[in-house]
């Protein structure tokens, strides 16, 4: 019998933190796994002072070393044409993709501090370059590689932010925006046997949540025992495209916690991390009314 060849999946911004995880999650599912970023010699990564470790190669040389296939890419997702040369890439060696995981988010340094969004600095809003119409750009050039063959799975790396106040307008915008992205992508992509969603994570297990804990215990110590590793949510995603009945799911927000569950999947330890939806809010239903 021949082999299948392995399903090719795109994170972005990989470096570290969830899209490091979601890497390493996808990579143990047995996908070719391109990891994006712009930490590709160093880290550029920092958060209150702290220089956050991580670079695409170190996140490429963690899934070589647990058996999984990964190429490193540097990239600048505020640059258009660099993301056109990632996928043009991806064609040319691995001749298809089928997951894009849009998680290449500008997060400011002081996006926990308290005040009001004028007291912060402008470039908090930032996040809409790369976050959102970033996010958008890639899901561009992916669906140019998924439609012709009629398969593949665009997915967006959300928060409870996107319906409750979390971080400020610029954050809640961002979140809300890759909900609708997924939302209305989800109707131009309809017939097109590939599926766009959304995904809410909580809270994670990363580099940045460190720092987090850190600085504002108080807020932040008792919330991270409920946290999830990056990884899982990989899994996730990993079950959601192995998933027969995926096209039924697109243009849909979902709770990943809620589709670990549904899936089977438990976090490292057997911990089933919980859901939040009672306590930050549920994903918003599109309504069906569609103007062309």
């Amino acid at each position: 019998m021949k082999k299948s060849k392995p399903k090719v999946a795109v994170v972005t911004g990989a470096s570290r933190g969830a899209g490091k995880g979601i890497a390493l999650g996808l990579a143990a599912s047995g996908m070719t796994v391109y990891v994006t970023g712009r930490s590709n010699t160093h880290s550029l990564g920092r958060a209150k002072q702290h220089a956050l470790p991580g670079t695409i190669h170190e996140t490429v040389n963690e899934i070589r070393a647990a058996g999984g296939h990964a190429i490193a890419v540097a990239c600048d997702h505020s640059k258009d044409e660099q993301v056109a040369a990632l996928f043009a890439q991806v064609a040319s060696e691995s001749g298809g993709l089928d997951v894009l995981v849009n998680n290449a988010t500008f997060i400011h340094d002081n996006l926990i501090d308290p005040g009001g969004f004028w007291e912060k600095p402008l470039d908090m809003v930032d996040i809409l370059d790369v976050g959102l119409r970033s996010a958008y750009v890639a899901s561009y050039y992916a669906a140019q590689l998924m439609v012709p063959k009629r398969s593949g799975l665009i997915t967006f790396v959300s928060s409870f932010g996107s319906v409750c106040y979390m971080h400020g307008p610029a954050y809640g915008a961002q979140k809300a925006g890759v909900d609708k992205l997924a939302a209305d992508m989800g109707v131009d992509l309809a017939d097109t046997q590939v599926a766009a969603v959304s995904l809410w994570l909580g809270m994670q297990i990363t580099e940045r949540t460190a720092v987090a804990v850190q600085d504002r215990p108080d807020q932040y110590t008792d919330f991270m025992k409920m946290a999830e590793t990056p990884r899982l949510n990989g899994r996730v995603i990993a079950a959601l495209a192995a998933d027969p009945t995926l096209m039924k799911r697109s243009g849909q927000t979902f709770i990943t916690a809620e589709l670990a569950i549904e899936y089977g999947l438990q976090d490292e330890g057997g911990r089933q991390p919980p859901s939040h939806r009672p306590m930050l809010g549920e994903p918003r239903i599109p309504h069906p009314a569609i103007v062309r």
